[in-house]
């Protein structure tokens, strides 16, 4: 399909989409002013710009490029327009206006959406079914099913996604699109709100220059007929997608070295004596101009820097701008108020984004082995590995240490394997991280979200592991008994997992979560009580560590399933006299009361319930602090 056909197919999808709704002009301008943010040097410890007094406006329709080398600062420049955190442990000023006029947060992100750099997509789900959620997730519940639609085909035509459209984006055991395909597909799922302003980081990354041309191509198109302002942080466009950007932003060392249209570049660099050879790439040229870092002569290049910088902060043009941002700041009466603007933007209804969520993780989970495809597998190797190893044991005296043995181990490595789940978590925090800054919703959505659609698959984990574990082992051979161990399994499942999601949220990096959550496991199969028994364990661990071991619950509610209704034989020796290594009240009838075997660990009967209610608090728990790192940290 052509490019000017899909420019034609999206315009048609869009012909009664808010775009069309909105008049052409609701949004004028944003401008910015003085922005400046400053962090502490880490060798100096002093105050120091990474960026100092940067001036900016850009008109409805327009498209401005943030160019510069690395580190200049044009990704902390986009996320402070952004409305978001530029950098930790950073002071900021900024003056931020739509149509002159100061906004607040929650009107701009109405307002507007972000492309992020990196893909955040989840691999599990089609493109289209990609666009499905973005709209359920950011449309407000007014837009009917059949303009979704429209909007969602339209895109996919418009970015070349139509024949894709049922493929899906790929998962580390599945392949999918490729690396532009999936670029597209992040843009034009923020395209999907209709936004008024749009920001893009690095939209052409991993794409080539005939793919970078035609996203970047389309995005135009739509600012123009729609006047919807676009600003851009790209690295270094080809010729031909450098001209499509309205205006410039060059950013070196946090500065501004030339800030106008970028058809007036090549007459304003070759006006302070810096001539484009013939047949050179603009975007290329003005780049080598500000860039520092391969420099031979530093102090030569310093000084050439400082003269581009001084020229812009003089010159004639970066005067002319300032006096437009100050204008219409002090006339914003005359221009439409954004919070009008704001109502043709109504969130979704939230009461429904949970239900979104789970949806959508629902397909996630039974179409990604790595969710829970591999867990199951997993478990499934190990229930066999433990029902052969402790096979058939026969309740007697000899096998009661074996019976314990095998107690612990179903509970400790049960629970020690939930660290397979870290990788899919981590995948839902980068795309609740994404969506969160782009105020779809909060951690409360997606806390309880993933709570909920884990609960039947860790239910059917424990049901086919014990099925196969508890029978072969030999233990008590009785319905409530067995049903009673698949609770405590699925409690010691449910709170491991949940250990997982604060751990890996207070910690969102693989290597280290991984090694947190096992440390953590480590410690619990330590001071769990299997180790030591509780009432000789060190008083350190037993009241710091031991009363908030899940695992110790989980022990504690299997020895009493186990040994709570069970009796075994003593050992008879040749003389025929009857030894039995627990003294216990059935020791004349030759055999060993189980509820002497808890004893000696100093557990007793009838306290199930209390102990289930302990479990389910720390379940509880560790989900309330995972959500507040959630919250506190604004991810």
């Amino acid at each position: 399909m052509s490019p000017s056909k899909h420019y034609e197919d999206v315009e048609k999808a869009m012909a009664n989409s808010d775009y069309a709704h909105l008049t052409n002009n609701t949004v004028h301008s944003f401008s910015w002013d003085n922005i400046t943010v400053t962090v502490k040097d880490r060798s100096s410890k002093q105050p120091l710009d990474i960026l100092s007094s940067i001036n900016g406006r850009v008109e409805a329709g327009e498209m401005l490029a943030l160019m510069g080398p690395s580190g200049s600062g044009k990704t902390t420049l986009l996320d402070v327009l952004a409305h978001r955190a530029a950098t930790s442990n950073a002071a900021i000023q900024q003056t931020l206006c739509i149509n002159g006029t100061p906004t607040s947060l929650a009107t701009f992100r109405k307002l507007s959406s972000y492309v992020e750099q990196e893909d955040a997509l989840i691999g599990s789900l089609t493109l289209r079914e990609t666009l499905y959620f973005a709209a359920q997730l950011a449309l407000p519940s007014s837009i009917s099913k059949t303009e979704r639609k429209t909007r969602i085909e339209g895109l996919l035509s418009a970015f070349g996604l139509r024949d894709q459209a049922n493929t899906l984006v790929g998962t580390p055991i599945r392949k999918g699109v490729s690396g532009g395909q999936k670029r597209r597909l992040s843009v034009a799922s923020q395209l999907i709100t209709s936004p008024k302003i749009l920001f893009l980081d690095e939209p052409t990354s991993g794409l080539d220059s005939a793919a970078s041309f035609e996203v970047i191509k389309f995005v135009k198109d739509i600012a123009k007929k729609y006047k919807v302002l676009v600003i851009a942080s790209i690295h270094q466009p080809s010729t031909t997608t450098f001209a499509l950007f309205d205006k410039l932003m060059l950013l070196s060392c946090g500065k501004v070295a030339y800030n106008g249209p970028v058809s007036e570049v090549k007459d304003y660099f070759e006006s302070l004596g810096y001539n484009m050879p013939l047949y050179t790439n603009p975007a290329e040229f003005i780049i080598q101009l500000v860039n520092t870092d391969f420099s031979r002569d530093t102090s030569k290049s310093a000084q050439q820097l400082e003269h581009l910088h001084t020229s812009w902060s003089k010159s004639q043009q970066a005067a002319i701008l300032s006096q437009k941002i100050h204008e219409a700041v002090q006339k914003p009466a005359q221009l439409v108020a954004t919070s009008d603007v704001a109502s043709h933007h109504d969130s979704a209804n939230p009461f429904l984004i949970p239900f979104t969520l789970i949806h959508r993780s629902f397909i996630k989970s039974y179409r990604d082995v790595v969710v829970y495809g591999i867990r199951i597998a997993m478990y499934m190797g190990l229930a066999i590995m433990m029902g052969t190893v402790w096979l058939r044991l026969t309740p007697s005296q000899t096998n009661i240490q074996a019976f314990i043995n095998a107690i612990f181990f179903g509970g400790a490595f049960m629970s020690f394997m939930a660290v397979a789940y870290i990788p899919a978590y981590l995948e839902d925090l980068s795309i609740y991280t994404k969506e969160r800054a782009n105020g779809l919703y909060g951690p409360t959505a997606f806390i309880t979200a993933n709570f909920l659609i884990g609960i039947p698959y860790l239910f059917l984990i424990t049901v086919l592991f014990s099925l196969i574990s508890y029978w072969l082992g030999n233990f008590t051979p009785t319905a409530s008994g067995f049903f009673t161990w698949v609770l405590w399994l699925f409690l010691d499942l449910l709170a491991a997992e949940s250990l997982v999601v604060l751990l890996s949220s207070l910690i969102p990096i693989f290597v280290v979560a991984l090694a947190a959550t096992a440390f953590a496991n480590g410690l619990w199969m330590c001071v769990n009580g299997f180790m030591v028994q509780p009432q000789t364990l060190n008083v350190f661990w037993r009241y710091v560590f031991h009363y908030i071991d899940y695992q110790a619950y989980v022990f504690r509610g299997m020895m009493v399933n186990e040994f709570g209704r069970r009796d075994y034989t003593c050992t008879v020796k040749d003389d025929g006299v009857c030894q039995c290594m627990y003294p216990s009240a059935l020791q004349d009838q030759c055999l060993v009361e189980g509820k002497a075997v808890l004893g000696s660990y100093g557990y007793k009967t009838g306290d199930t319930g209390r102990y289930v209610g302990y479990l389910l608090v720390i379940v509880f728990v560790y989900r309330l602090l995972g959500w507040l790192v959630l919250f506190v940290r604004k991810q």
